[in-house]
């Protein structure tokens, strides 16, 4: 096998969330599934590792501290990283909420809700990241 296919394999997502059980739980579950994870806490945290960092996705809470939440880390992946635009998948315990509703409407990303069951969020992970390896 050459090297570029063993670096496709290895190509991690990025985890956005504030909340360490829900990042452990999303994380132990991506990991079970075969996709590598990168976890950060904020938004801002995110932006940095997207700067410079490979990611084949983004799995982001809506709501991150730090002054940039996850539309925003959305836009900034549009302007910057557009490779990456339709490969984000939202995760919120605040679907009610307006703000949260006109992100999803305008950035068309996929949500799961808190709570989620684990098939349903790999689901939807899958269909938008692809199948890990």
């Amino acid at each position: 096998m050459n090297t570029q296919a063993v670096r496709s394999f290895s190509i991690p997502v990025l985890l956005i969330e504030d909340d360490p059980a829900v990042m452990a739980y999303v994380q132990r579950t991506l990991e079970r599934s075969g996709y590598p994870v990168v976890c950060c806490e904020s938004g801002v945290d995110a932006l940095r590792l997207l700067e410079t960092g490979d990611f084949l996705g983004v799995v982001s809470d809506m709501r991150t501290p730090g002054g940039v939440d996850g539309a925003q880390v959305h836009a900034w992946i549009a302007s910057h990283r557009p490779e990456l635009v339709s490969r984000i998948v939202f995760i919120t315990g605040d679907i009610a909420n307006e703000e949260t509703v006109a992100t999803l409407r305008e950035t068309g990303a996929p949500c799961v809700e808190k709570p989620f069951r684990v098939q349903q969020f790999i689901d939807v992970v899958t269909k938008t990241l692809g199948k890990a390896p």
